[in-house]
């Protein structure tokens, strides 16, 4: 054999192996479907000029620009009227005619398409959308207009939605949509909320998610923790994960990351006609008994978690007592504008007149269930020059960003 086949050989002999290639993310995200109108008695669909297909027959209809296409429910099928014509299948996708054009559903803007569903109730609209252009619009809604110093709170929360539309895609598959367009999931609003910032914060993380053990977390997050995080399982029975722990949310001063929220701190009251009026509804609302709407007489914190949240509250009356848990007293504990009270932290102050009950005052602080990711504190985090990986971990402890498409 020749000396240089020889030595060809024996190179070959040493050389690593060629690497595997793994499998790599997509390059394109997938679509999401989000209930945006649910059993409603009748949608308006309008826009540039739009095309109106039926998912098993084809093309059905074209509008022209301006057209407007209202929508109801005749037994189990859409009925579209506006078209010349009386259309009425068992489900409609309405899209625009050009890919670049506009639609309108009761005058709201959304990108992508529209299918239109007979619901039990009415007619149910779902969007359906590519997800990266879905976040755009959670990130706008769920964080309002900011500057651009908080540019890095919005990746934050662009990396926190996306991995909670992941994580649930499919949550309401049964009713033929993903998510809901309300806080129930995360709020949506269309093209409205989609800012120029939160559009960037989408497109600089696109893809990415966050990870426990490779795999995309229950991703919590609220408005104002108040300085304190809240552990998973005080709030929701099946929140235990080791990431969903209290955090302190103090910078190295001793302030507070969420100060400027104005839920930070705050007041309510009712008299004790209003307190037993509202109690009347919610009581009910929980299936807990209504005696104590009309027989109150105390209202004691029985019960606070690790981080001083109220874990069980008693409504006191001369014939029994009421115990309220968890994030049921908040629903309990309607302030007088209405929805329900801002956080479970909170003390209870009574003023009464010959043993009788005639206000009730609360000082509370923070706005929501308190686990997961603060987004006033976020927002405090990046003016204070973190980026948004290191708010993400600071609130989810031990876990990784990564980027799944």
């Amino acid at each position: 054999m020749k000396p240089r086949l020889l030595l060809l050989l024996a190179l070959s002999a040493c050389a690593p192996p060629e690497p595997e290639i793994g499998p790599q993310p997509e390059t394109r995200d997938p679509d999401i479907r989000i209930g945006v109108l649910l059993n409603v008695k009748q949608a308006t669909i309008s826009g540039d000029a739009l095309q109106v297909d039926d998912p098993a027959e084809g093309p059905v209809h074209t509008a022209p620009a301006g057209s407007s296409l209202a929508i109801t429910r005749r037994g189990g099928l859409v009925v579209m009227a506006g078209t010349g014509q009386r259309i009425e299948r068992s489900a409609l996708v309405v899209r625009p005619a050009d890919s670049g054009g506009t639609i309108r559903v009761n005058g709201r803007s959304y990108s992508g398409s529209l299918e239109v569903r007979s619901g039990e109730g009415g007619v149910t609209v779902i969007n359906v959308v590519p997800l990266e252009r879905y976040i755009a619009g959670v990130v706008g809604a769920e964080m309002g207009p900011r500057a651009p110093n908080e540019i890095e709170a919005l990746k934050a929360q662009a990396v926190v939605s996306r991995t909670y539309a992941l994580k649930n895609q499919g949550r309401w598959k049964d009713r033929g949509y993903d998510l809901v367009s309300t806080v129930g999931d995360q709020a949506y609003t269309g093209q409205l909320a989609e800012t120029p910032l939160a559009t960037a914060a989408v497109n600089a993380t696109r893809g990415e998610v966050v990870t426990s053990d490779g795999q995309p977390i229950d991703a919590f997050y609220f408005s104002t923790c108040g300085g304190r995080t809240e552990d998973g399982t005080a709030a929701f029975a099946g929140a235990s994960r080791p990431y969903l722990t209290s955090v302190d949310d103090h910078d190295p001063s001793g302030t507070a990351y969420c100060t400027a929220s104005p839920r930070y701190r705050w007041k309510t009251s009712w008299s004790a006609a209003q307190l037993g009026s509202i109690l009347r509804r919610t009581l009910a609302a929980e299936k807990l008994s209504t005696a104590r709407a009309t027989d109150l007489r105390d209202v004691k914190i029985a019960a606070r978690s690790g981080t001083g949240r109220v874990a069980k509250l008693e409504l006191v009356g001369r014939k029994g007592q009421t115990p309220v848990a968890g994030q049921a007293i908040r629903r309990v504990l309607s302030p007088l504008e209405g929805g329900i009270l801002w956080s479970n932290d909170f003390t209870v102050r009574i003023s009464r007149t010959g043993g009788k009950i005639e206000r009730v005052d609360v000082d509370g602080r923070g706005n929501g269930h308190g686990v997961g990711m603060c987004q006033w504190g976020a927002i405090g985090r990046a003016r204070a020059g973190q980026d948004y990986r290191a708010i993400l971990t600071s609130y989810f402890p031990g876990t990784d960003v990564q980027r799944v498409y």
